[in-house]
């Protein structure tokens, strides 16, 4: 289904829901009451809606005591997604694409761990500022990955996602997207907290995808998040949509 100019737009019964990045009961006060709800991913690409991603990022940052720069500048090797209900703005994530010119922000305290594997001729992007609001469906975060997936393998071939989680997330990004450990715990100033390097193959994300995308609560003993990112056969069409926004 889709909706104006969204990259894809999908409906979510109220019995399909989760908490972001694996948070316990006691976080469970939903601020967006889920009945039968649609959701609409769309590219940030005006300042309005960047914005409204960086107003939520604040939120979801803050109340977990990290601190966001609100005056950071749109790098030209990023793209910002944003998930939509409502006209509310209820989950976002950025991708930073690595070149010559601009490295990524992992590059900060992990450089010479990003070196290593551009010495290998790997490509490498990194998600950051992901935010999720509580009580919003677990496939709305899988859907905020798997287009920027598709943005990053499909159609400018890079080879492997790294990202910079806080050590209470990395056990959530392991079981739930098979993140790998790659680099020591080290002090993040960006955030006012530690960090921990995590490192995932793009061509085992494809993988997955091909082998769990699509199947939902029929994924029998699969527990990661790939039954709930599309069918691989939804990605030529999201292709298509996420070229057209990024112009």
């Amino acid at each position: 289904m889709q909706h104006d100019d969204a990259i894809v737009s999908f409906e979510v019964n109220n019995d399909v829901r989760d908490l972001m990045l694996g948070e316990g009961p006691a976080e469970a006060a939903l601020d967006h009451p889920l009945d039968l709800q649609t959701f609409h991913i769309r590219m940030a690409n005006s300042q309005g809606r960047r914005e409204a991603a960086s107003l939520l990022l604040k939120k979801m940052y803050g109340w977990r005591g990290y601190s966001v720069d609100p005056n950071a500048v749109h790098a030209p090797n990023k793209i910002t997604l944003f998930a939509e209900t409502g006209g509310d703005t209820v989950g976002t994530m950025s991708l930073c694409l690595d070149n010559e010119e601009i490295g990524l922000p992992a590059d900060e305290i992990f450089r010479d761990k990003l070196d290593d594997l551009r010495a290998q001729h790997r490509r490498l992007c990194e998600p950051s500022r992901l935010a999720i609001d509580k009580g919003v469906s677990k496939r709305v975060f899988a859907a905020l990955i798997h287009i920027s997936y598709i943005y990053a393998r499909n159609i400018h071939g890079y080879t492997d996602y790294v990202i910079e989680v806080n050590p209470r997330h990395v056990m959530f990004y392991k079981r739930m997207l098979g993140f790998r450990d790659f680099g020591g715990e080290r002090a993040c100033p960006r955030v006012g907290a530690p960090a921990v390097l995590l490192r995932l193959e793009l061509e085992y994300m494809g993988e997955q995808i091909r082998k769990f995308g699509g199947l939902m609560e029929q994924h029998g003993s699969e527990r990661s998040f790939y039954p709930y990112f599309f069918p691989s056969w939804d990605e030529p069409g999201i292709t298509g949509r996420l070229l057209r926004g990024a112009t």
